[in-house]
């Protein structure tokens, strides 16, 4: 049995989830990112009272560790790591990206499927994104068993982007980076939905980790901000 609180600050909508056996118990949510910090123990305090249920009975913490908001990446993982310590129980981490296009699986169920109806289910990618200001985007690309195809990492736009994988096949491309990759990207492979992060499909992953005992390492956990790796290894 497993009871998992996941946090997710990475961007302008927080969300914290209590998981029960991979099931989604209850959530709260907030909108105003500036205000992560002085929310989330106090909307982690009144889930907990909600459902009946005590810090002690938690099995782990999750966290997504980015990339997103360098300030709402803090407050999460601080925030994961400091139950994790005072509750001696394991810390979990996920990528902001691959939680989005979990989320978008778990969202789309149905039109995905009446594509599939009609082709390989296999022939579509998935492209999460995620703005990181001007022309540039937190982007990777996935396939539909949510393996890795391009490696998480901040991509300048160009009408050029993902040529190489738009010239051999179909890409879904969602999330907040999307709206300005949209404005230049005219190739017929290219497909846009409005979509947003998933706590179904979040405690889900995480509840995935926990069985397998993927669990992160407490000590050195640290927020993946992504760009600042990239800017100091150009």
């Amino acid at each position: 049995m497993s009871l998992i609180l996941c946090i997710d600050t990475a961007q302008t909508e927080a969300g914290i989830y209590l998981g029960e056996n991979g099931r989604m118990l209850d959530f709260s949510a907030n909108s105003l990112q500036q205000d992560h910090a002085s929310w989330i123990h106090v909307a982690i305090q009144d889930l907990f009272e909600r459902q009946g249920k005590k810090l002690k009975d938690l099995s782990a913490v999750a966290v997504v560790e980015g990339p997103g908001s360098y300030t709402g990446l803090r407050v999460g993982m601080a925030t994961a790591k400091g139950l994790c310590y005072a509750l001696g129980i394991p810390l979990i981490t996920e990528n902001t990206l691959k939680a989005m296009a979990a989320g978008f699986l778990f969202q789309e169920k149905e039109f995905l499927a009446k594509i599939s109806a009609n082709t390989n289910a296999n022939n579509f990618l998935l492209a999460p994104m995620i703005d990181a200001r001007r022309m540039e985007v937190f982007t990777a690309v996935y396939n539909l068993n949510l393996d890795v195809e391009l490696i998480p990492q901040p991509l300048v736009l160009s009408p050029n982007s993902y040529t190489e994988f738009l010239n051999e096949i179909k890409i879904f491309f969602f999330g907040s980076g999307s709206i300005k990759w949209k404005n230049i990207c005219n190739h017929s492979n290219a497909n846009f939905v409005a979509t947003s992060m998933s706590g179904d499909a979040l405690v889900s992953l995480c509840n995935e980790k926990f069985l397998k005992n993927e669990f992160a390492i407490l000590t050195y956990s640290e927020p993946v901000y992504l760009k600042e790796f990239y800017i100091h290894h150009k």
